[in-house]
């Protein structure tokens, strides 16, 4: 039996899982948490196969802490299931050493077959995903920039999308606020933009928030 634990802000997510997944054959949700904090400790406690996690997680702030999560207990396999654009989204999960990317509007029977792929040791996506690398390649080069972007980039231009000061995104990231400057130049740059309106309307524009 493979043994999953759900990392979700949403009890009707932790509902609609569990039930479905009750009587099946070869998995089994063991653990059902309401944010990051929480993960560690369900790792330390309990045996998992599978961590399905939600890249909105409260208290997960950024992608390198899904790695840590990774190096710490490397027989885990993670998939995100998550809301968040696939054209973006996915690859820098994929990166960052997680087995799979689940949009949620998909079926939980895809779920399910997920689950199964990664615990046997394979790297999935689903034909959404793959669909859209597929078009990205044939995309011009303005919008193949988001690219470009390191997976801290995205971090950042995400929180700047929401409003967000340089020295809150310092606090949540753990970093220092000049270190935020340096990603916001960055970001001005490599989507060729210079000032944070046209910045934030680009980020949409290419889905990449």
């Amino acid at each position: 039996m493979i043994k999953v634990c759900l990392a979700d802000n949403y009890p009707v997510v932790h509902f609609g899982v569990k039930s479905y997944f009750k009587d099946h054959a070869e998995i089994s949700i063991v653990a059902n948490v309401g944010n990051f904090l929480m993960v560690r400790d369900i790792l330390l406690t309990k045996d998992i196969d599978v961590l399905i996690l939600d890249l909105e997680l409260e208290g997960l702030s950024s992608i390198f802490e899904v790695k840590n999560v990774l190096k710490n207990f490397p027989k885990t396999k993670i998939i995100i299931f998550s809301g968040l654009s696939e054209q973006i989204y996915a690859p820098n999960a994929i990166k960052a050493g997680v087995s799979g990317f689940i949009h949620k509007k998909e079926k939980l029977e895809t779920l399910g077959i997920s689950i199964i792929k990664v615990h046997q040791g394979k790297i999935i996506m689903n034909e959404t995903v793959k669909k859209n690398l597929a078009l990205i390649a044939k995309q011009s080069k303005s919008e193949r920039l988001y690219r470009k972007l390191s997976n801290r980039e995205v971090e950042v231009l995400r929180y700047l999308s929401d409003g967000k000061k340089n020295h809150e995104i310092a606090e949540i990231l753990n970093l220092n606020e000049k270190t935020i400057s340096t990603y916001k130049l960055r970001l001005l740059t490599k989507l060729n933009v210079t000032n944070l309106v046209d910045l934030v309307n680009k980020a949409k524009t290419l889905e990449i928030v």
